[in-house]
């Protein structure tokens, strides 16, 4: 296992920078809305801001979230080892996260899991040129939390050598690895995890196996048997296309379709033009496995085994995670702590449409909710 420091990779760190010295606007309709606002920014308890009288504690709030934002974000790479047999596989790891703490609280270690047709950093590291906003480990490294993504192997950065079709199973063993080696570099015994389509379903799989790493974990755009889903429906026509390679082409079009397939109109064009610039700069073609799973395989997660305090996420026009489906899947997860929420005017890419805010926002009450005192 190896990495290298954020110094190795000056143009990145630039650009990183250079984002995070752009203040965030802090909205105020509210006495009670603008310290809980301030409170997420400055890391200090909203009790304690409002306790401070009146102009005292604008200032002081507005002091500290200047402070914050001033803070460089700064990134590295890394790549953990996954042994499979005799062969040592090579997974890539993006981190980000402020370059200090010493005025924002480190809030927690996210670990973000990538879907189907794409690698983890144009998802969660997404460069919009004038929208620095679309970055979420930019986001969540500025809000305090130590972000992580990774390529699964046989997508991105990561090894590409096997002549197998990547499936969530073989997923969720990166996810191992991964994890593993993300605790051994932060000490940080359990992650919060948050995988989107495939990638839900590769998280949930590990926190099945591993229940022990993961402190919290939401799945976005998650499907379980597939029932009532039209873009699998549609998918299953071409299972035969699918199986009988382990890779399947890649090109702006496909990516394109991603934003129209479910309700045109979600996300804007120069946002769908730099994703698909920034996935095609690191595949042309990508695996089968999930598309397979995805298709007649369902389902491949078993709620009664999950354990640990789980969110799913809906967009409301998302074509894969049909409502019923997840619904009934939510109904047997046997921890209490747990929610599902339908996010509106969403489809399938929620990070990367419109409506992204709703997204973070639901995101961050989850990761930041207190622990339960009392449980009966």
């Amino acid at each position: 296992m190896n990495h290298k420091s954020q110094q190795d990779y000056p143009d990145q760190n630039e650009q990183s920078s250079s984002q995070t010295s752009e203040a965030q606007n802090v909205v105020t309709p509210n006495r009670r809305g603008f310290f809980k606002n301030m409170a997420a920014v400055t890391g200090m308890s909203a009790t304690a801001l409002t306790a401070t009288s009146g102009a005292a504690a604008l200032s002081l709030a507005v002091s500290s979230a200047q402070a914050a934002n001033k803070i460089p974000v700064v990134a590295s790479e890394h790549w953990a080892i996954k042994k499979v047999g005799n062969e040592n596989i090579k997974l890539f790891i993006l981190n980000k996260k402020l370059k200090s703490n010493k005025d924002v609280p480190k809030l927690g270690t996210i670990l973000f899991v990538h879907g189907s047709s794409m690698a983890g950093s144009p998802v969660f590291d997404l460069q919009v040129p004038g929208k620095p906003e679309y970055s979420t480990m930019d986001h969540f490294a500025k809000l305090g939390y130590d972000t992580w993504c990774l390529d699964h192997e046989g997508y991105g950065r990561s090894s590409k050598s096997r002549d197998i079709s990547y499936d969530i199973s073989t997923g969720a063993d990166d996810l191992e690895a991964v994890s593993r080696y993300i605790t051994e570099k932060t000490g940080e015994s359990k992650l919060m995890l948050y995988g989107v389509s495939s990638g839900a379903l590769r998280s949930a799989l590990f926190a099945e196996r591993f229940p022990e790493r993961v402190s919290r974990i939401i799945l976005d755009a998650f499907v379980w048997t597939g029932e009532g889903s039209p873009t699998l429906a549609n998918r299953r026509k071409r299972i035969d296309e699918w199986k009988s390679s382990n890779r399947r082409p890649l090109d702006h079009a496909m990516v394109q379709s991603i934003f129209t397939r479910d309700h045109p109109g979600t996300a804007d064009q120069d946002v769908i033009d730099a994703f698909a610039n920034a996935i095609l700069k690191l595949d042309s073609s990508l695996p089968t496995g999930t598309y397979i799973d995805m298709s007649i395989n369902l389902p491949v997660c078993t709620p009664e085994k999950l354990t640990v305090p789980t969110m799913i996420l809906r967009g409301e026009f998302d074509g894969i995670a049909a409502f019923d489906d997840i619904v009934k899947y939510f109904t047997k997860l046997p921890n209490p702590d747990k929610r599902i929420v339908v996010m509106p005017g969403i489809a399938h890419a929620s990070l990367q449409e419109k409506n992204f805010k709703i997204v973070l926002h639901a995101m961050e009450d989850f990761f930041s909710q207190p622990p339960a005192i009392y449980k009966g």
